[in-house]
């Protein structure tokens, strides 16, 4: 029997992955078994989810056919798409929901302010900050009536951040970064501001390295495996 924290997490990944696409006015489309996205998807994000361990390649075709690059995230690990290579494995993780956590300080012993992203101009600092020298516009502004974006401060500058998605029951984790400070500090302050921002509700998320989420109380849960046509 699959555990029904691995279907919340994935269900909850999908509707992250939508919401981002949907900000660059490409949505896709949910099915029992899947979500897939016919439309060109934003860097970094897939083509095709699986939401059941139950899926097939052929419940992810929509997303994927016609499309000389594409990538699929098979959430249960159980497909191998035909002569696609496999991009990176990762774990999903699960949190029970946390209270009254207080937020660390980074390790240099300096305090992280932390705050919700309210405006396009900071979105877009907080996007640079958590992909360094880069500048793919990947976050629109419209995502902010969606999700929630975090960004640590010291001294003004971000130096790390996160983002939270609420659907069903659970609050996803994802993009948590540290570009100025430590990674656990940006671990802290996340699972404070999501029990103080959504109480009560666990936190899902994956991660290729879930070490230092574990540090935090998060449990890996299963495998989930990318992969990519290229």
């Amino acid at each position: 029997m699959t555990d029904d924290r691995l279907l919340e997490a994935a269900r909850n990944n999908a509707e992250w992955c939508d919401a981002v696409c949907r900000s660059h006015g490409s949505p896709g489309t949910f099915s029992a078994l899947s979500w897939t996205n016919p439309s060109a998807t934003p860097p970094y994000y897939p083509d095709a989810i699986t939401l059941s361990p139950d899926a097939t390649w052929t419940d992810l075709r929509d997303g994927v056919e016609g499309k000389e690059s594409a990538s699929v995230k098979d959430s249960f690990a159980a497909i191998r798409p035909p002569g696609w290579d496999l991009l990176f494995e990762a774990e999903w993780i699960h949190r029970p929901a946390p209270a009254n956590e207080a937020i660390a300080t980074a390790a240099t012993g300096d305090v992280v302010d932390w705050a919700v992203v309210r405006d396009p101009g900071t979105l877009r600092d907080w996007e640079r900050a958590c992909f360094p020298g880069q500048d793919n516009d990947l976050f629109r502004p419209s995502l902010l009536r969606e999700v929630t974006v975090l960004a640590g401060r010291i001294g003004g500058d971000i130096v790390c951040g996160s983002a939270l998605n609420a659907s069903g029951g659970v609050v996803g984790v994802s993009n948590v970064f540290a570009s100025g400070c430590d990674l656990d500090a940006a671990w802290s302050g996340t699972v404070a501001l999501a029990a103080e921002l959504f109480p009560g509700r666990p936190l899902v998320g994956y991660e290729t390295d879930p070490a230092p989420a574990s540090r935090h109380g998060f449990t890996p849960i299963g495998p989930l495996r990318v992969w990519l046509k290229a």
